[in-house]
This record gives C-alpha cells, structure tokens and sequence, in this order.
C-alpha cells in the first residue's frame, strides 16, 4: 500500500515538469537553477573586418538581326570566346551563367509633330535584337582583375561594375566565436576582481547570447541593448587560406583574348566586409561580493 503515494509522484512529475515558471503579467518569476549560488554574466561580443570574397558582374553581348534565329547565332557566337576563356579557369574559382533575351523591334513612322512611334504590330516587326548576358561570379579574389579584363577585352555591348560580397566559411565562423567566448572570459574577470570576488566554473556557455540578455530578476524576461563588440584582429579569423594548398594552374586561355586583355589596365580591390559574434557565459563567483565604498 505504501507504493500508491509513490506511484502517483511518479505520474504527476512530467505534469509538473512542463508547467511554465510564471504566466504573463506576473510581477515575478523564478530565478533559474544557476541561480540559487552568487554569479556573473558576461557576454562577449566582437567584431572585426574581413575583404569581400565573392564579386559577381554580367557581360552583355547585343545582335540586331532580320530574324530571331539570326540574332541568337550571332549573340552566342560573340559571347562564346570569353565564355571559353572564364571557363578554363575553372568551376571552382569562377561560376558562370549564360541566359537569352530577345526583343521585337517594329517598324516606326513619324507623327506630324516629327516624332517617332513604333508600329507595336506582330506583322510590323522588322528586327530582331537577342542580347547574350554572360553572370560571372568570381569565388577567388586573386583572379578578379584578370577575369574583369578579359571581360572588356571580349568588347561585350554592356559590362556592369562589380559587386562584392562576404561569404564566410565554417572555420573563419567557429574563429569569430571562439573570441567571443574569450572575450566574456575578459569581462567577467574584470567585473569580478573589480567587485573583489574571484571566478568560480563555467555554468553556461549559450552561443546566441539570450541568457545574458534576459533580466530574470525584474519580473517577466525583458531585453536591454547589445553589448558594443570589440574590435579583434581579422588575421586570427582568416585562417581558412592559410590551411588549403595553393589550387593546380589553370590551363590557358586563348592566346587572343588574353592578348588583347593584356592591355587593359584594371584596378579592382575588394572591399572590407564587417563579421560579429556574441557569447554569453555565466561564472559562478567564489569569496561573495565586497560592499560599496
């Protein structure tokens, strides 16, 4: 008889378990369980500045033929070279896309005020213009100014100016936070020896930074403003090209273009693109804190 007591515990444990700290209007909630012993939050915030590592432009090639099929020949055929030349590179460094359009262009007539109108007639059509855009993305930056002058010297009808962006990969992220966690390790011993305590273990490490933000003590969680981030140095971050061996020489392209590109003269370099990361991570404090004055 004694186990019934026991058993009904048992059953009403996950009831109670997921019953929420506190409804929403209450003055007070419960502290959290790393609560119940003295400690400190510190989050780490910081940020540094990196060079873009992906530039994307077009290179458009125009044609003005009498039929459709006329102008798409001569529009491919005139993006073909430089097509060819991007694409020795190699897949990996430079991605290219290829796409059509094609445009009516009508038979006009003159007003009585001498201004022109197109006659917008599908038996009045009398050309056709097909324009070959060439999307160039260059994923490695040393071969940015290159790939830009074989552009222009390709004598595209239109070329656009580069855009840059920053695309990070996983080693310069896990960097970035592993100086975030190292920057709250800073703070909380500053705060701490400045309020004569001493650190105690790491209760929580939280990567997204919301335990540091939530005010637990003055009622429902509210949230303050961020943490300013510190600057840390970007050659701690870029770490990535320092561990991949240099990529095998692309074959080369043809002599023609490339001759001819030889003699633009472009100065392309990418622009700095700012990273951040934050932190938070609570300390247990040991020796208590010394009172004010």
């Amino acid at each position: 008889m004694k186990t019934l007591p026991l058993l009904a515990a048992l059953i009403a444990a996950p009831a109670l378990a997921q019953t929420p700290p506190a409804t929403i209007g209450q003055p007070f909630i419960p502290a959290p369980w790393w609560m119940k012993d003295p400690v400190i939050a510190a989050m780490g915030h910081v940020r540094t500045e990196v060079p873009a590592n992906r530039a994307r432009f077009a290179a458009r090639f125009s044609v003005v033929e009498k039929t459709a099929a006329a102008a798409t020949s001569g529009a491919t055929a005139k993006a073909r070279e430089l097509d060819a030349a991007l694409a020795a590179l190699g897949a990996e460094r430079v991605r290219l896309n290829t796409s059509l359009s094609t445009r009516p262009l009508y038979d006009q007539y003159r007003q009585k005020d001498g201004s022109l109108v197109d006659n917008q007639r599908a038996d009045r059509i009398d050309a056709y213009e097909v324009t070959a855009e060439l999307a160039i993305e260059v994923r490695d930056m040393a071969l940015l100014e290159r790939v830009y002058r074989l552009a222009v010297a390709a004598q595209p009808s239109a070329i656009d100016r580069p855009g840059f962006n920053l695309q990070p990969d996983n080693e310069m992220k896990t960097a970035l936070y592993e100086a975030a966690v190292k920057d709250a390790a800073r703070r909380a011993r500053l705060a701490s020896t400045a309020a004569g305590a001493r650190l105690g273990p790491v209760k929580i490490i939280d990567p997204s930074g919301s335990v540091c933000t939530t005010q637990v003590l003055a009622g429902w969680p509210s949230y303050g403003a961020p943490v300013p981030p510190a600057d840390v140095d970007a050659r701690q971050i870029m770490v990535t090209g320092a561990k991949l061996a240099a990529p095998p020489p692309p074959p080369a392209p043809p002599p023609s273009l490339e001759d001819r590109a030889a003699g633009v003269q472009v100065t392309l370099q990418p622009p700095l693109r700012e990273m951040s990361a934050q932190a938070c991570v609570i300390y247990g404090l040991v020796g208590g804190l010394a009172g004010p004055g």
